[in-house]
């Protein structure tokens, strides 16, 4: 289960995310990137941003730990910007928060060689999910304590903004992903990593996606179908053959 915590202090926009995160004090005294219900991309973001951030936790790659953050609104009503004021008054109740990484240094292919063996278990997670956000441009990867870690999964699983364009056995285009030039062992990562997903391991993490998230999805009759299909989604995606693995690296 995700905790949840009570937002206490709206601190400061994050004006380089597209959805507008900002950076939030919680009850329980941690700080947290609190992605909004809100924002213009919508819940389904956050409901990629559990899914996919939870799996990779499960998989050995690192995330940041995430909080169901509880907001009253008002929290922001001394926000002089009135854009911020605004997704604060759309996103009352639930959001997503992601631990804060204090002191965190964007990944830099040229200041960090990753290992051969992270570069291919990553490439091979981004497949899995559709991750189209994980270029060099956008690596969504910070290095902290020594550690790479994974951030910002809101790009993946896609094609939830439409279900009729889910598609399994779609290729995955990997020629823009950050690690493609350091991933020369996908064929080890594919050998290893589909064993773990699971039918059980897919209900858990998506059984920590609240149902509010879920409910009134257009072609589904209730959160625990919308769950279903992703596990069925990703457990077919999973299955062999693969023939959605990118060439670029193998």
């Amino acid at each position: 289960m995700i905790g949840l915590v009570t937002a206490t202090r709206y601190v400061t926009p994050l004006r380089e995310g597209g959805s507008l995160p900002g950076v939030v004090e919680a009850d329980d005294l941690g700080t947290y990137v609190v992605k909004f219900r809100g924002a213009g991309q919508g819940r389904r973001v956050l409901v990629a941003e559990i899914i996919c951030a939870e799996l990779a936790r499960r998989l050995g790659l690192r995330t940041p730990d995430l909080k169901i953050v509880d907001l009253d609104p008002q929290i922001g009503a001394r926000e002089p910007d009135q854009e911020v004021q605004d997704l604060l008054k759309a996103s009352e109740g639930h959001n997503l928060g992601v631990d804060f990484l204090p002191g965190a240094l964007g990944f830099d292919p040229l200041a960090w060689t990753p290992d051969r063996d992270f570069a291919s278990r990553l490439l091979w997670f981004d497949a899995l999910i559709h991750n189209v956000d994980r270029s060099w441009r956008n690596p969504n990867l910070l290095v902290w304590h020594g550690d790479t870690w994974l951030i910002d999964h809101g790009a993946a699983l896609w094609f939830h903004h439409n279900w009729r364009t889910a598609d399994p056995r779609r290729a995955f285009d990997a020629r823009d992903h950050v690690m493609a030039p350091f991933a020369k062992r996908l064929k080890e990562a594919d050998d290893e990593l589909p064993g773990f997903i699971t039918e059980d391991l897919l209900r858990r993490v998506t059984a920590l996606v609240p149902d509010e998230w879920l409910d009134d999805e257009p072609g589904f009759d209730d959160a625990a179908a919308v769950r279903d299909a992703y596990v069925d989604h990703l457990l077919t995606r999973a299955a062999a053959p693969r023939a959605w693995l990118p060439e670029v690296a193998a």
